[in-house]
């Protein structure tokens, strides 16, 4: 137990540190491809985490969503509409993780949280921005999120790391069709967005750990 710890609180560790030091420097004179990286790192982090934590394919494909975000995060500093569909590809991913790893029993409050997910998420989107392209990425966005929340991980890591990611979506939206300002969006944004990649990161590594032994 020890020396999995020893392996892999490491990668943990670099992640924040990239989240943390690219929230204080994303408005500074810091700027190219220098920060670029750094951000790329908070997200890349976690996928290395997930790659090395298990062998197991749940971890595979969870390796990819965190890559595939990371590349998403450092394009998008370049071309947002390639970031964007980066973004959806990485939520594609991640709706195929939690739709193969269903609960076999749901309560009521639970499929109604996803439906709620699945059908609020496009509109608010669309009442955002009137954009019929960013209400069809906001309906897969809400089918993943959905799918968390019912997912066999820990709702209250994974299923709220879900839905912190609507959230910085949603902030996104907003700014895009001018009803936030621009400063405080990208203020909101980055707390909100990796938070929930990282409760996500765990919390599926934390259910998969109890089913395999680490990788050495």
């Amino acid at each position: 137990m020890r020396r999995t710890l020893a392996d892999h609180r490491p990668w943990l560790l670099l992640s924040i540190s990239a989240a943390i030091a690219y929230f204080l420097l994303m408005d500074g004179r810091l700027g190219g491809l220098f920060l670029i990286i750094i951000k790329g790192l908070a997200a890349g982090s976690l996928a290395v985490y997930a790659a090395r934590k298990s062998h197991l394919p749940d971890a595979r494909l969870l390796a990819l969503v965190m890559a595939l975000s990371a590349v998403a995060d450092m394009t998008l500093e370049l071309y947002f509409g390639a970031g964007g569909g980066l973004f959806f590809a990485a939520h594609v991913a991640a709706l195929a993780l939690y739709l193969r790893n269903l609960r076999h029993q749901l309560a009521f409050s639970q499929k109604l949280a996803a439906v709620g997910l699945l059908i609020f998420t496009p509109m608010i989107a669309w009442l955002l921005t009137l954009s019929t392209t960013i209400a069809i990425y906001a309906l897969v966005l809400g089918g993943m999120a959905g799918a968390a929340w019912m997912s066999r991980f820990p709702r209250y890591r994974t299923g709220t790391g879900a839905v912190l990611i609507v959230i910085s979506n949603l902030l996104i939206f907003a700014r895009v069709g001018g009803d936030l300002d621009v400063g405080l969006t990208d203020w909101l944004t980055w707390p909100f967005y990796y938070s929930g990649q990282f409760l996500i990161a765990t919390g599926v590594i934390q259910t998969l750990r109890r089913e395999a032994p680490a990788r050495r």
